[in-house]
């Protein structure tokens, strides 16, 4: 009978994902991964593979947390879809004028360093964006039908847009921008969707 593993995969994964987003990929050895997660270049490689594979692992669930996350934020039962957009928005915002360290995002260091050369990585990377993609359309579209958003906006073009912003704020960060600039860059994205709630339409000329 095959003995029980005696570590926590899950905290090994996650131990293993953190240390990648720290390094990258290239740059963290099997024997990092093994002081990361305390377990021996043996058993390493009988529980997870190779270094590749351990990286897969740890990409598959920031992603998945990370549409979760997404998720959560734009599907808020609590919230208009105009008021869920705005909150995704400065959300980001914050969450990135926040990072002082310039950790960044662990999608976007794969998508950098792997994306052009490892198609795997790279399906990872597009599923994760598409997801996004589609919950910021359906959000957009909700919030049109709520009368908040204008209906001639193309809410998937719109929605290209946002994810532009929300991408792009990161790497103006990790290449020194100011969180003011961070913030300001969000608030203007916010100002594209038009109509806000409350605000009456432009009459019409007769």
């Amino acid at each position: 009978m095959a003995r029980p593993r005696a570590f926590d995969e899950a905290a090994v994964v996650e131990a293993s994902r953190d240390l990648f987003w720290d390094q990258g990929y290239a740059a963290t050895s099997i024997d990092d991964l093994s002081a990361a997660t305390g377990l021996g270049r043996g058993s390493f490689y009988k529980a997870f593979g190779d270094k590749h594979s351990m990286f897969v692992r740890g990409l598959e669930l920031y992603c998945t947390e990370a549409v979760d996350g997404i998720r959560a934020e734009l599907r808020n039962p609590d919230l208009s879809a105009y008021d869920r957009l705005v909150a995704h928005i400065r959300g980001a915002a914050d969450s990135v004028a926040s990072d002082t360290d310039r950790r960044g995002c662990l999608l976007a260091k794969s998508a950098a360093e792997l994306s052009s050369t490892d198609p795997v990585v790279a399906r990872h990377v597009k599923r994760t964006l598409d997801a996004w993609l589609r919950e910021l359309t359906a959000t957009i579209s909700a919030a049109q039908a709520d009368g908040d958003i204008p209906s001639e906006t193309d809410a998937k073009s719109m929605a290209s847009l946002l994810l532009a912003v929300l991408r792009g704020m990161e790497a103006l960060r990790k290449g020194g921008a100011s969180a003011a600039t961070i913030k300001s860059a969000a608030e203007q994205a916010i100002a594209l969707l038009g109509v806000q709630p409350g605000t009456p339409p432009t009459p019409s000329m007769a």
